[in-house]
């Protein structure tokens, strides 16, 4: 669908698009021809950012948005549609607040508003006009892999993306049952030094990807037809990850402890599992590396 999309042109909607992953994937489609249209809660930071892309020669557009106002990303999905079709939905904007599970109300509140209600109004907004448009279309929700293997630390970010990973699978399904000419996919970074990370963070660490290079295995991905995206970084292959994925799934299979990766119990048998074929994974780590400086170059 993708590629059917691309090639018919029209509008890409990025929300977050003033930074990270968000401007990488508004520079990836503005360079395929799309005309583009940023939504951020930052004036100051689209300005810069519509300005990087003013070399680019395309049309793009910023809306000041809140994604978790649905009158506002109605606004929003206004302005796309009177830009033009719109090809490409990207619900990317997010934000991470500390929680632990009897604590923190409001930042668990908040965090439900932005990453999932954020994408649950950007669907409900555009979704309805690009199915009756009846051309090619994506739409890609930023989950995270917090939302997949849930590890300990942040159970309110956790949940959260948990919920974009199954709105995201729903919203597939149907449709691919509806038969609408729109694909659905769950785009999932890995360590990315965005500016959540900067933060904190004020060198990029030798683990984490740039943005760039995330957006540039989303495309490959996306070229696949693939719903699953699940980036790797400088550190974790797609293997790690795999192998991560199908230990979480296990716990339910085997009835064993809540989050038992980090379980003291299972420490060791934990430590195996992964370990096992790691003189693959580091082949494999080694080509993908290589790919990329390739790709790059």
């Amino acid at each position: 669908m993708w590629n059917e999309a691309i090639k018919e042109g029209g509008v890409a909607v990025i929300t977050g698009g003033a930074s990270g992953v968000g401007l990488a994937m508004a520079k990836e489609c503005a360079m395929r021809g799309l005309r583009v249209v940023l939504a951020d809660t930052s004036e100051r930071d689209m300005a810069k950012a519509v300005c990087s892309l003013s070399v680019l020669d395309t049309d793009v557009r910023a809306v000041k948005t809140d994604v978790s106002d649905p009158q506002s990303v109605q606004n929003l999905a206004n302005v796309a549609f009177d830009v033009g079709p719109v090809a490409l939905l990207m619900n990317n904007a997010g934000v991470g607040l500390p929680t632990k599970a009897w604590e923190d109300p409001y930042n668990w509140r908040r965090m439900f508003e932005v990453n999932v209600f954020g994408v649950l109004n950007g669907v409900q907004s555009f979704l309805p006009r690009m199915i009756e448009a009846d051309r090619p279309a994506v739409v890609i929700n930023t989950g995270s892999k917090q939302g997949i293997t849930t590890p300990p630390g942040n159970p309110g970010y956790n949940v959260s993306k948990a919920g974009v990973k199954v709105l995201t699978e729903m919203l597939a399904h149907e449709l691919r049952t509806s038969k609408a000419p729109v694909s659905a996919h769950l785009f999932v970074p890995g360590f990315t030094y965005t500016g959540m990370i900067a933060s904190f963070l004020p060198e990029k660490p030798v683990s984490a990807w740039a943005p760039e290079e995330a957006v540039t295995y989303l495309m490959k991905r996306l070229d696949s037809g693939d719903f699953y995206i699940l980036c790797p970084d400088n550190e974790v292959t797609p293997e790690i990850d795999r192998k991560r994925v199908a230990w979480a799934a296990q716990d339910i299979i085997e009835n064993r402890p809540a989050l038992s990766r980090w379980h003291p119990d299972f420490a060791e048998r934990f430590a195996a599992f992964e370990q096992s074929d790691r003189h693959a994974e580091r082949s494999m780590l080694s080509d993908e590396r290589a790919l990329r400086v390739n790709e790059v170059n």
